[in-house]
């Protein structure tokens, strides 16, 4: 078994907090990271039809035969869960005495915010990380590889091949976890919005455009793409305008929060068929910004991470809010660094000459060029 990156922090919020909600993607580990973590506890799955009627019906008592505290997996799927939970946190003293998790972020936090704010505390768990990745015996740390198969356990870690794996899983998600949230009917033209999004990967969101292309209006689109952000799909890179005139950009950039998945959208068959794929850059760009992602949710922070551009097209592909003075990173996924890569990071340069300014490209060296940091993609440690 893998030791997640996110097992120390887990404890450290079971010790704080009188409940820890491990929320992700669905198939990302939380039920195995709980288990894990907290061996002793019981452990009880709301997806199981029989067990969710119960607790439905009745879940004071559900909760009871439970007082010893447990795992609870799926809970968003028993609301009436978390009125009652209140109670019993109130009633005891005990920290980390229920472990919950949910693939459903929307309604979780929903119900959370109603009946459990203060009482509990947050980890997101994304798909496995690249140092992750390394700890698994013969797999093969190769890029194309690793942005092709993406990160989620079953491909990785369990060997299931992917070519069955992501079509089951977007079949399941679409199914089962987009009806949950907003009760789509139109499954297949929601399918067919996830497919365009994919092709938009490190693009500003246009939701006119995807609403056009996909035969829906402006408001259905923002709904749909809010479905596909709750429930993990894909995440939004905020523009970064602290300090700044009008004259910056504020639409969001696309990203997805699984680059496996996103190639199995893009129709992407192999890694090597991603070498001299048009997509390569943008999926490149999306890994780093993943990695960077996942090493601030596996601490318990929240995101960091924005992006920049003015209306004049200097951009910088990530902006890392930090003290005192905001890091600028250009990503490129050339084996070679020019001088081309580092336009965006000069123009950076003279509005902050204070900030560190990286650029993370495909190739192996890691050195320093002028007032320039030059990281490979495997050494991301620079950044932090």
């Amino acid at each position: 078994m893998i030791t997640r990156q996110a097992a120390e922090t887990l404890k450290k919020m079971a010790r704080q907090f009188r409940a820890v909600a491990i929320v992700g993607p669905r198939q990302s580990g939380k039920s195995t990271l709980a288990k894990a973590v907290f061996s002793t506890k019981r452990y009880v799955s709301l997806e199981n039809p029989e067990i969710q009627q119960r607790a439905a019906d009745d879940p004071r008592g559900f909760l009871h035969h439970y007082n010893a505290g447990a795992i609870i997996d799926e809970a968003q799927r028993v609301p009436e869960l978390f009125n009652y939970l209140q109670q019993v946190l109130d009633e005891s003293s005990e920290r980390g005495k229920f472990i919950l998790s949910g693939s459903n972020n929307f309604l979780m936090l929903e119900k959370i915010t109603q009946s459990l704010a203060g009482r509990i505390g947050y980890l997101d768990l994304l798909p496995f990380s690249y140092t992750e990745l390394k700890a698994i015996h013969q797999y093969p740390i190769e890029l194309n590889n690793l942005i092709y198969r993406g990160g989620y356990p079953p491909v990785t870690y369990e060997g299931v091949d992917e070519k069955f794996w992501f079509p089951a899983y977007v079949r399941t998600y679409i199914e089962r976890d987009v009806r949950q949230i907003k009760n789509i009917t139109d499954l297949a033209t929601f399918q067919r919005f996830m497919f365009l999004c994919a092709a938009r990967i490190g693009q500003q969101v246009n939701l006119s455009n995807l609403a056009m292309e996909c035969g829906i209006d402006h408001k259905t689109a923002q709904s749909w793409l809010s479905v596909m952000q709750a429930s993990y799909i894909v995440h939004l890179l905020q523009p970064y305008y602290k300090n700044y005139s009008k004259r910056i950009v504020k639409s969001p950039k696309l990203y997805f929060y699984d680059t496996g998945l996103a190639s199995y959208l893009l129709g992407i068959e192999s890694a090597d068929a991603l070498l001299y794929h048009a997509m390569r850059g943008a999926l490149f760009e999306n890994f780093i910004i993943n990695e960077l992602l996942k090493s601030r949710f596996n601490q318990g922070l929240r995101s960091n991470l924005f992006y920049w551009r003015d209306v004049s097209g200097h951009e910088l592909d990530v902006i890392i809010e930090s003290n005192p003075e905001p890091v600028a990173v250009e990503i490129k996924s050339g084996l070679t660094a020019n001088d081309e890569h580092f336009k965006g990071l000069r123009f950076w340069n003279k509005l902050n000459p204070k900030s560190k300014k990286i650029l993370v490209y495909g190739g192996d060296e890691s050195y320093n060029w002028q007032s320039f940091v030059v990281t490979n993609w495997r050494d991301l440690s620079v950044i932090a």
